[in-house]
């Protein structure tokens, strides 16, 4: 079905940048666009405690805005969704602060 797989093995010897940077290319090749579906449990639960199925090893703080700010630089994202958060396993709203942020740098604010 000419589906590429990353594991993660992959991204902790490679880091994110190279198979994100393969994957801007081949939709660019395409004249394609983006639609985004930012699952919140993607992110480590240390970070982001307030969703259902934490996963520890997700993506860190720096990880998942460098994933924001190349879509955003790439110029090819359109739309986004947001998913996951469930509010009521929030830690005095940190996660959704997070999400904010995050979707801040997906839209040209950098993080310094």
């Amino acid at each position: 079905h000419g589906i590429e797989v990353h594991d993660m093995r992959a991204i902790d010897e490679t880091g994110v940048v190279a198979p994100l940077r393969a994957f801007i290319e081949r939709v660019r090749a395409a004249n394609g666009l983006l639609h985004v579906s930012f699952d919140v449990d993607f992110l480590d639960p240390g970070i982001a405690p307030a969703v259902g199925t934490t996963v520890p090893g997700g993506a860190t703080f720096r990880e998942a805005h460098l994933i924001m700010e190349y879509l955003c630089d790439a110029g090819v994202v359109t739309s986004l969704d947001l998913v996951e958060l469930n509010p009521f396993l929030d830690e005095r709203g940190r996660t959704a602060a997070l999400i904010c942020d995050l979707t801040a740098s997906l839209f040209g604010r950098r993080v310094l």
